[in-house]
């Protein structure tokens, strides 16, 4: 939790970061009552339930960034937001592109992106979902705030929320007039420079453009292609958007937004690790401590002198060294205000993804396994919604619709001995979804301290698949799924007079079925897993301890019922991904906490969390999952803490200074808990250091990124077949720089 109280004065808490609200006339009823009483946190106000209420009083687990807090932090993109909250993890495991996120809340997510699979926490900007998880790694300018939502959200959101949601809320113009340069230039030949400019025209309309861009050089180079077209880890981003408020009364307002993102980057840092006979031994059940590729079908085996150095590709397939992802998104929000006490919202959007990107998994000239790929997307969603406030009550309800269709194409891939990058060597699967849902969540307000709520959803998915695959012999195989669930949510809290908010929230949570994301063992293996459903059950309190001390405690429990947790496991048949079906457990506790004494502000999270496999089907004992397993990328405790101190320079200027850190424990790669896929534990450490002006319309300053330089693994997967460990490697190093930033007002 990064907050600052927008008035020193009144005793707020000074933290390392900067979220400025006011209560709006048209709030909620619990935000009235939140104003009304004494306390010394400024309000800070979110919209995690799909309504204004106030941070401390919203009965759920809830961090929020503001701008300040992704700027004094060194947050670029959502990846790394999943630095600085607890039981957040955010990896890039993902087809070698560095516009992934593999998000995970609580050790529940999905580190696939092909279109058959559904992530398990949604991503959410200005309410509008985008469903897929390689292009969901968004560069992070024009952001009013953050908000990250832990536990299912099956009741507001929907669908493939099991973990959770980020809803990410931007800007709205006619809020900040004028134009903001934001300047920046640092190591590895890193330079980035955005604007904002806002501005109103009359008093019904105003508008705002946003755009980025941002350079950074590679850590290594493609050492075995003659021209390669880009470094290894290199990264170019343009990003903009456009968004235009419309608000002839007071009654009626309608906003359009246009963004787009042109993504052009090297190859994710990759290396191929070779197993030793002790460790093929085990993977092989004791039956052999040589890959089944050499032994049985006389494949070259992978030696340390086919071997590149670390941060370098060895690939000899043209193309593998780059990656792109462009996206596109349209949106229109209108909102009526049809009396004092009800009002109406439409949200209608429709978003694209196209990608290129591919992995040589054994990162050698060897080319045992290589695979070049592509993928699109296209979504359109509908929600309408009709809220009201009746005396004590307030309420949220609406109607939903969502439709995407998507594709994969990868080839000509090799995977020796049988795949040699030949005109067969390729797959294609496609996806259609249809999601229908209706919904409604009640809050009554039995008092001035204790509200009461409820909420239920129903949902229904229809999808509709298709794959080719080499084992197929030219037969497109089809296959549908038909799912449907009713998840709900009830919570009670207790405002104290003391400004502290107890709370105890149950949350149902539900996920369709997905078919397993690459059937190369044959149309027999093109299995749909069944739907996943959780259950959990929360307890927190939240408010100011004293008047310089705010604090956040959050215990859960949850159990998941079927859920999907993809195992790939490259064998004979090739590079398979099986969906297994379990059901496990997670348990834990999530503490954030925001001190000032004297000058100085620390800011503090603490996530621990317990999460295992409890019950196994009987693919996944074959395949070696065991009761008791952690499931993929689970951290048992994650952690952050940021020390920060301003001091006064004259009588006009300060300087504010800080240092941060964050930590998250060991995690497995994969839900099957071999040694040889153990993620180790790692530690970032970053500062600032700024100087600004009384006025606040410029400040010039110096940072430091990942100072210590960690490299750190972020992916980790087993290729028994061939022997060797496919490890996914981290691409934030160490970057120290100047930033500059100025505001010329309208």
């Amino acid at each position: 939790m990064f907050i600052e109280a927008s008035d020193r004065a009144k005793g707020g808490v000074l933290a390392a970061a900067t979220l400025w609200f006011t209560l709006s006339p048209e709030s909620t009823i619990a935000a009235q009552q939140a104003a009304a009483r004494e306390g010394p946190l400024d309000e800070v106000i979110v919209t995690a339930r799909k309504r204004e209420e106030s941070l401390v009083d919203t009965p759920a687990s809830v961090t929020a960034l503001g701008t300040d807090a992704l700027s004094s932090l060194n947050i670029e993109n959502l990846a790394d937001v999943g630095k600085y909250v607890p039981n957040l993890n955010i990896t890039r495991f993902g087809v070698g592109s560095t516009a992934q996120a593999a998000i995970f809340i609580r050790g529940i997510g999905l580190q696939d992106h092909l279109i058959t699979t559904d992530p398990s926490v949604g991503v959410y900007v200005d309410g509008v979902y985008l469903g897929r998880q390689l292009g969901s790694n968004l560069s992070l300018p024009n952001i009013e705030r953050v908000e990250v939502l832990r536990g299912p959200q099956g009741t507001l959101y929907g669908r493939n929320t099991l973990g959770g949601a980020v809803n990410i809320v931007t800007r709205r113009p006619g809020t900040d007039e004028g134009v903001s340069v934001d300047l920046r230039a640092g190591s590895r030949q890193s330079v980035e420079a955005g604007f904002y400019a806002d501005s109103r025209f009359g008093d019904a309309f105003a508008a705002s453009l946003a755009g980025d861009l941002r350079r950074r050089d590679g850590v290594g180079t493609a050492v075995n292609l003659s021209n390669p077209s880009a470094e290894v880890g290199e990264e170019f981003e343009i990003n903009g958007r456009l968004a235009m408020l419309w608000t002839p009364s007071d009654r009626f307002s309608l906003l359009v937004a246009a963004d787009a993102v042109q993504n052009d980057s090297g190859q994710s840092p990759y290396e191929a690790e070779i197993l030793t006979p002790e460790q093929l031994l085990s993977l092989n059940g004791g039956t052999s401590s040589l890959p089944a590729g050499v032994e049985f079908f006389g494949t070259p085996p992978l030696t340390p002198a086919d071997q590149v150095a670390r941060d370098d590709l060895g690939t000899v397939v043209p193309g593998l060294e780059d990656t792109s992802a462009d996206l596109f998104g349209v949106s229109a929000t209108a909102e009526l205000k049809l009396s004092e006490a009800l009002s109406t919202k439409l949200i209608a959007s429709y978003r694209s993804t196209e990608y290129t990107a591919g992995l040589n998994d054994d990162d050698s000239a060897l080319t045992l396994s290589a695979f070049p790929e592509t993928g699109k997307a296209e979504q359109v969603s509908v929600e309408l919604q009709l809220n009201g406030q009746f005396d004590r009550f307030d309420f949220v309800s609406g109607l939903y619709y969502f439709n995407e269709d998507g594709s994969n194409d990868s080839g000509p891939f090799y995977f020796l001995p049988f795949n040699v990058g030949g005109p067969g060597d390729f797959f294609h699967i496609t996806q259609e979804t249809d999601s229908y849902a209706v919904f409604g969540n009640l809050s009554y307000h039995i008092n001035d301290s204790l509200t009461a709520g409820i909420g239920a959803r129903y949902s229904n998915d229809e999808k509709r698949a298709t794959a080719l695959f080499p084992s197929f012999a030219g037969v497109t195989v089809e296959r549908t799924g038909d799912f449907d669930a009713v998840t709900a949510d009830a919570n009670i809290s207790w405002q104290l007079d003391s400004g502290f908010t107890l709370y105890a929230l149950v949350q149902l949570g539900y996920q369709p079925g997905s078919f397993a994301p690459r059937p190369f063992g044959g149309p027999q293996a093109f299995t749909l897993t069944d739907k996943t459903t959780a259950t959990s059950y929360e307890i927190g309190f939240k408010g100011p301890v004293t008047d310089t001390w705010t604090l956040f405690v959050t215990g859960f429990w949850a159990e998941y019922e079927g859920i999907g947790l993809p195992f790939s496991a490259p064998n004979v048949a090739g590079y398979s991904t099986t969906v297994l079906s379990n059901n496990s457990r997670g348990r834990g506790v999530e503490v954030e906490s925001m001190l000032e004494v004297g000058g100085f502000t620390f800011n503090a999270s603490v996530g621990y969390l317990d999460a295992e496999i409890t019950e196994i089907d009987e693919l996944s004992a074959e395949v070696g999952a065991r009761v008791g397993d952690a499931p993929a990328l689970s951290p048992e405790w994650t952690g952050s803490a940021a020390l920060g101190y301003e001091w006064a320079v004259g009588t006009d200027s300060s300087v504010k200074a800080q240092v941060d850190y964050s930590y998250r424990d060991s995690s497995y790669g994969q839900s099957v808990n071999t040694p040889s896929e153990l993620l180790d534990a790692r530690g970032l450490a970053g500062f600032n250091l700024t100087y600004l002006n009384r006025a606040g319309d410029w400040s010039v300053g110096v940072y430091g990124v990942n100072i210590l330089n960690e490299v750190y693994d972020v992916g980790r997967l087993n290729d028994a077949f061939h022997g060797f460990v496919g490890v996914v490697l981290s691409n934030d190093r160490s970057e120290f720089g100047v930033r500059v930033t100025k505001k010329f007002a309208q």
